[in-house]
């Protein structure tokens, strides 16, 4: 039974419009008016309906066709949104709020170019989330140095935007602009994307327990981000906890989806950790999405290595090496079968210590490898 509170409470906008048209179903304007107050409610499915039943009636406003495409978006229709809003603007004229949410419709579908294309100055000003959605396509579209000066610019521009802030903190980290990340990130407030760069530059810092604290900020607001997720593992790994690192490198790498670097860091933990076969399944997955990386050949010879298939590890060691003479997991390759010569037992000894144990010339170990492999989309071709 209800309590008093609930029985006295006061039914909604959209409760009454709905208990109106089932006493009057043919009513447009009420029709209508139930589809608005749906939508502030954010009650998508019944925007969707109540639009259908308008539409089965009548033609549909303006004001009803950006219900439809706003509530398809809701639902992550996104190309029956995107279409939406192609069809207002063609006929009712543009718009910049409209090319805003044209622009997010693309976005979601990976057209990153179109999206991008639509965001200028008149549709930046339509919505906060406009600008930071402009630096992401300029980051997906791999436009470093001009989405850092659009950045500058928008920076100026809207200096309080704190995700804007947070997407230009994490394209500066990914071009290698490590003090510009920093400052950006500082102005990015409570944004997860700014919150886990300045994670990630604790861990630069040697600090994996300040930045553990900050991912775990940064996942709880923003549990699909796959950075977050990616870095704590990595801070996880530098404390020593391989097995709980591959699974958060694990799930940020599914989440990214085809980010190389993520799907080989996740390998590599899992190598840490003893699971083997979870090892060379993700850099397999690795090897799917694109065959022409070092690491990738590298790390798939190490657990040859450990199986005991030696020559296996030599052709793919000569491989990677031919990609990349600097690849990282060629050097550890190499090192393990000099020291071990085929013998699997022996080389289960280097997996241990191969964590923090410095590998080649330049003393880089698999933890220093991890973090590398993650900045960006994946290692380096050769």
């Amino acid at each position: 039974m209800a309590n008093a509170d609930q029985a006295t409470a006061p039914a909604s906008r959209l409760a009454r419009l709905l208990a109106y048209l089932e006493r009057d179903p043919g009513n447009l304007q009420l029709t209508a008016d139930a589809a608005a107050a749906a939508a502030d409610e954010q009650a998508w499915d019944s925007v969707s309906e109540l639009v259908a039943r308008h539409a089965a009636l009548a033609p549909l406003t303006p004001a009803l066709l950006n219900l439809a495409a706003m509530a398809a978006m809701a639902q992550q229709r996104y190309t029956e949104a995107a279409a939406g809003f192609e069809r207002l603007i063609a006929e009712h004229g543009d718009a910049p709020v409209l090319r805003f949410n044209l622009a997010w419709a693309r976005a979601m579908m990976a057209d990153y170019g179109a999206a991008e294309a639509l965001l200028d100055d008149a549709a930046l000003d339509a919505s906060p989330r406009a600008p930071a959605l402009k630096i992401r396509m300029l980051h997906h579209l791999e436009r470093y140095q001009d989405g850092l000066a659009v950045g500058e610019q928008l920076a100026q521009r809207f200096p309080d935007n704190g995700a804007l802030m947070g997407a230009l903190s994490v394209l500066a980290m990914d071009a290698d602009e490590s003090a510009l990340a920093r400052s950006y990130a500082e102005r990015a407030g409570d944004d997860p994307d700014g919150t886990a760069t300045r994670a990630l530059l604790m861990l630069d810092d040697a600090d994996p327990e300040h930045a553990l604290a900050l991912f775990d900020r940064a996942v709880a607001a923003a549990p699909h981000n796959p950075r977050a997720w990616i870095g704590r593992g990595l801070s996880l790994l530098a404390d020593g906890d391989a097995t709980s690192a591959a699974t958060d490198l694990g799930r940020g790498a599914a989440l990214f989806g085809d980010h190389l670097g993520s799907w080989i860091a996740a390998g590599w933990a899992h190598y840490v950790a003893g699971d083997l076969a979870a090892s060379r399944a993700d850099f397999e997955t690795a090897l799917a999405l694109d065959d022409g990386f070092a690491e990738t050949h590298g790390g798939l010879a190490v657990l040859d290595i450990a199986a005991g298939d030696v020559e296996s590890a030599k052709r793919r060691t000569a491989i990677a090496l031919r990609l990349d003479r600097a690849c990282f997991a060629a050097a550890l390759a190499q090192s393990m079968l000099l020291d071990q010569a085929g013998k699997a037992d022996a080389a289960q000894q280097i997996r241990d210590r191969a964590l923090h144990h410095p590998i080649g010339s330049d003393g880089r170990t698999i933890a220093n490898a991890i973090a590398g492999l993650t900045r960006r989309g994946g290692p380096r071709r050769g």
